[in-house]
């Protein structure tokens, strides 16, 4: 798995078919997204769409360049950095609609981590061919994470074409950032066809990467949930950090800020093994920040960032501390869980299951830190509160929780920043 100013739009749990990638399977599921218990209090149910928004599903940057007749890539050599997660609103891969594009000539295939069908969860992924096309798919993720002068040698053009999960340590963004340094480097021109951003355009939480801590899970300096599609991802990026790339997006038709991918009408596709619905979507990035603490954040179960544990906590005590801090929108349940793999691989773990009852007061960072707050309080000797610093990467958010800081008082603390970079996002943003 690549390593709130809360939306006033709360997301809606979709009966759409979605396509799951289990174990080199795939299959059909009728749910994107878990829905909340049934004896959930009313306000965890979702406000029903207009009839106006349901009729305007959201045209992603590929659907807009198939009706521009794919003029803007007509007379390239095209490389194409996608996944699974690239397809069109007929379901058709972007790798096939730019192989039969008149005009286009596809010439080679980059993966991001995963690989190309999203099915891998190792430490590198290898270079692989393309078994419907014949092409050569270059691995981002492997002995290199750019692209190299051999892949890039004979194009004309870079697509980046892969749904996000709208976090800034999913390692897809960093792919897009070392692919753009290596495309303005080359005098290649870089297409983005942009996806919406899943947690909605406005969500803007958690605190800002440190400089010092740029990495492959930390490309640009973004608060962990920034609330930018690739495309504006993009824009930021070329501009900030002063590339000269001949960047082109190719924008979204009928996306507002406010919407959640579930509003999109858009069919959600896993973006990595373990992002299985949207409500484990929303859930990641407050849950993942424990799992380098030494927390099973439940990889290797049927409900990963859903449930955490490890084999250390009592169940009953955790949930105590957890529901006297009365922590919005959340409501935590006792676990326990044997996780086939990852983190404990076969140890029976204890801790809590996590089930969002009102997605407008949810607050994933917010619930997350509240957590790390009870287990640094409760194992002071096993929950490594330092090791956060590896995905919050703030060293004054892992000095507060050091010394019991209030989350309230942490979240607060974030102010400032936040402020200057929603000042310095806005004359990217392409959506309203």
């Amino acid at each position: 798995m690549p390593h709130n100013e809360s939306s006033s739009t709360m997301f809606r749990i979709s009966f759409v078919p979605i396509l799951l990638v289990c174990a080199g399977v795939i299959g059909v599921s009728s749910l994107a997204l878990r829905p909340v218990p049934r004896d959930s209090a009313p306000s965890a149910l979702p406000t029903p769409s207009s009839p106006a928004q349901a009729a305007e599903h959201t045209q992603t940057g590929i659907d807009v360049l198939e009706q521009q007749n794919f003029v803007p890539l007509r007379g390239k050599r095209v490389g194409l950095i996608t996944n699974q997660t690239g397809v069109d609103s007929q379901g058709r891969r972007t790798i096939d609609v730019l192989a039969h594009a008149d005009g286009v000539k596809l010439v080679a295939l980059f993966s991001p981590e995963h690989g190309i069908a999203g099915q891998l969860d190792s430490a590198n992924v290898a270079n692989a061919i393309d078994a419907v096309t014949g092409l050569k798919i270059f691995s981002l993720y492997g002995d290199t994470r750019r692209p190299t002068d051999q892949m890039l040698q004979g194009l004309d053009a870079l697509v980046f074409d892969i749904q996000g999960a709208g976090v800034r340590f999913y390692t897809f963004i960093t792919t897009m950032g070392y692919s753009m340094e290596a495309a303005a480097q080359h005098k290649i021109s870089f297409f983005v066809l942009d996806r919406p951003d899943p947690l909605g355009g406005e969500k803007i939480q958690g605190p800002m990467l440190d400089p010092s801590r740029i990495s492959f899970v930390g490309y640009f300096r973004l608060p962990v949930i920034y609330g930018m599609t690739f495309g504006e991802l993009a824009k930021m990026f070329n501009a900030e950090n002063n590339l000269g790339l001949d960047l082109h997006v190719i924008a979204m038709k009928n996306w507002r800020r406010s919407e959640t991918f579930d509003q999109t009408g858009l069919t959600w596709i896993p973006p990595s093994p373990n992002l299985r619905t949207l409500n484990e979507a929303f859930l990641y990035p407050g849950v993942e920040i424990l799992q380098p603490a030494g927390v099973s954040v439940g990889r290797g179960t049927d409900t990963p960032f859903e449930q955490l544990g490890a084999p250390w906590v009592h169940a009953d005590v955790l949930l105590n501390s957890l529901n006297a801090k009365q922590v919005p929108g959340v409501r935590f349940t006792p676990a326990s869980f044997t996780p086939t793999d990852g983190l404990y691989k076969g140890e029976a773990c204890a801790g809590v299951k996590l089930e969002i009852t009102d997605a407008v007061a949810f607050d994933s960072m917010r619930t997350g830190l509240e957590i790390a707050d009870s287990l640094h309080r409760l194992h002071p000797e096993r929950f490594e509160v330092t090791k956060l610093m590896d995905l919050l990467a703030s060293q004054t958010t892992v000095d507060g929780l050091i010394a019991y800081q209030p989350a309230a008082g942490i979240i607060a603390s974030w102010a400032d920043d936040l402020a200057q970079f929603r000042t310095l996002r806005a004359s990217y943003l392409l959506y309203n």
